[in-house]
């Protein structure tokens, strides 16, 4: 039986200036024998010493989108087609490893989906061979990290209107798998601990490495066997948040306390992270008065009330909100909303499974015990579960704001 060549992948994800073209410069000129494809957005960009360039390295005077390398590597401009682009350097069998440039304002999740796609994409690339993710890495600069979760005034003048740099980053922390936090010597030891504490707390469990020029020991990121699609795109604090205020709810449905006239039609769970990462990191989250705060409710929020809180009275201090809601004014709708840092987000999710067919749906519930447990007979399974995370939250305000946007 023929083997099938499997070819690793290195996603480098980081917003513009964070030191991606610093990095691909060192793995381009690796000396450690190590044959890569880089594809990045623009070759021009990577300022190639020339010195390195294979002789007759770039391919035409027509087509300067490859350069080939004296040490075996190459460096190619991102096509439309990524999966043909990757079947064309798997086919050649002369690379050990290919590295992805993603654009700094692109989200990881969609590529990392179109790789893990590959073989079912198309089965006649496969023959050929198969590229495999390997690691998600996150380029972060400790500089603008600083001034954005400082207010962002020293960026105001640097970002454009339509673009907002806490977002982006907080998308690309959220889903990688090794955090390279590069400029860490031009902000100070406290600040730096803080910028890291406000990292764990979007991040609970990818490695921070600290780097200056992105000078770090290639195989910190190489051969990891890190990525896992449904482990990395649950590895985000918010997802960890929810499921567990979820084990918090199923824990007070199954009470059986004499007290339920008391009960209150919503519930709310708060307290400083916990999860995976170190203790040492569990106590700057504290010394720096980063917490959580998850509000749950199973009234309906009135779509106005909500509009108004989001848009003139949300916490400056939150440094990340996402969940899911839903509205009076679109009853069966579940939606999601999501912010990070001054930029606001809210699509629909697909109907609650309580719109669904009585018998469709009681065959669902007999093989879902947590659709049974969020079960609720006034609501179904219709709720709002929204993460707040941030720093010295005022929990009271919040949930009292959210109270008041209910139906």
């Amino acid at each position: 039986m023929k083997t099938i060549n499997k070819v690793p992948v290195l996603l480098l994800t980081g917003y513009l200036g964070s030191g991606k073209t610093t990095l691909l410069n060192r793995i381009l000129t690796n000396t450690k024998g190590i044959r890569f494809a880089v594809i990045v957005n623009d070759i021009g960009e990577v300022n190639i010493d020339a010195s390195l360039i294979q002789k007759g390295g770039v391919v035409s005077q027509q087509d300067d989108s490859l350069v080939a390398l004296q040490n075996g590597c190459i460096c190619c401009s991102l096509k439309m087609d990524l999966i043909a682009q990757l079947h064309d350097l798997v086919a050649q069998k002369a690379y050990d490893y290919i590295v992805i440039e993603a654009s700094g304002i692109c989200e990881p999740a969609p590529i990392a989906q179109t790789i893990c796609s590959y073989p079912e994409m198309v089965p006649q690339f496969a023959m050929d061979g198969v590229p495999v993710l390997d690691c998600i890495c996150a380029v972060v600069d400790a500089l603008r990290l600083r001034d954005e979760f400082d207010g962002g005034l020293a960026l105001e003048h640097h970002i454009p209107k339509e673009e907002d740099l806490a977002a982006l980053v907080t998308e690309q922390i959220e889903f990688c798998n090794v955090i390279l936090l590069n400029k860490a010597s031009e902000v100070s030891e406290e600040e730096l601990t803080r910028i890291k504490s406000i990292i764990r707390a979007i991040q609970p469990t990818a490695p921070i490495i600290e780097t200056n020029y992105c000078d770090v020991d290639l195989e910190k990121l190489l051969k990891t066997n890190l990525f896992d699609f449904d482990r990395t795109a649950t590895s985000a604090a918010w997802i960890q948040e929810v499921e567990d205020a979820s084990h918090h709810h199923d824990h007070h449905a199954d009470d059986d306390d004499d007290d339920e006239e008391e009960e209150e039609e919503h519930e709310h769970h708060h307290h400083h992270h916990d999860h995976d990462h170190e203790h040492g990191d569990h106590d700057h989250l504290a010394e720096f008065g980063i917490d959580t705060y998850v509000y749950y409710a199973r009234k309906p929020f009135d779509l106005g009330l909500f509009d108004e809180f989001v848009a003139a009275h949300w916490p400056k201090n939150v440094i990340r909100c996402k969940g899911m809601c839903y509205f009076a004014e679109e009853y069966d709708m579940c939606y999601l909303f999501e912010q990070a840092g001054r930029q606001f987000n809210l699509r629909k999710a697909g109907e609650w499974f309580a719109t669904m067919p009585k018998e469709e749906l009681m065959q669902l519930m007999a093989d879902d015990a947590q659709l049974r447990k969020d079960w609720d007979e006034q609501y179904g399974d219709r709720m709002q579960k929204l993460v707040f995370i941030g720093q010295h939250l005022d929990v009271k305000a919040i949930q009292t704001a959210l109270d008041n946007c209910l139906q």
